[in-house]
């Protein structure tokens, strides 16, 4: 892979969109112009689930991420991350898709939250109903 050419895909979770470059490289990650260790510096947790589609195609340490992320929480990020390399290593590599499909990383996940409504206190709750 040339070192100016990269691979562009779009991750979605909740309200979180990431834009997604994927170089060759050295496995350095990038959100927002940060280091992801630095971005997500309270939670490991999160860090790791960055490095799911690499650890899935045992291709850990090969390609450099830059992300630019907005919206949602950092879960939602991290999910709408890790679907964004997802997506970029099989626009890279169409043979790669199978083996992702498999580990349930290209998958999106629909669920939204869902709106309060009028007159209630949240989307479904009510206030409890007093008979006398």
């Amino acid at each position: 892979m040339a070192k100016d050419t990269y691979f562009y895909a779009l991750g979605r979770r909740k309200s979180a969109t990431a834009r997604v470059r994927l170089m060759g490289g050295k496995g350095v990650i990038t959100i927002n112009a940060k280091p992801a260790s630095e971005y997500f510096a309270d939670s490991k947790y999160l860090l790791a689930k960055l490095q799911e589609p690499f650890i899935a195609l045992d291709q850990v340490n090969k390609y450099d991420v830059s992300v630019v992320v907005s919206g949602g929480g950092h879960d939602g990020q991290v999910e709408a991350i890790r679907l964004g390399i997802s997506k970029a290593l099989t626009v890279m590599n169409e043979d790669l898709k199978a083996t992702l499909k498999k580990a349930d990383l290209l998958g999106r996940d629909p669920r939204e939250r869902e709106r309060k409504k009028f007159g209630l206190k949240s989307a479904r709750k009510q206030r409890q109903f007093t008979k006398r």
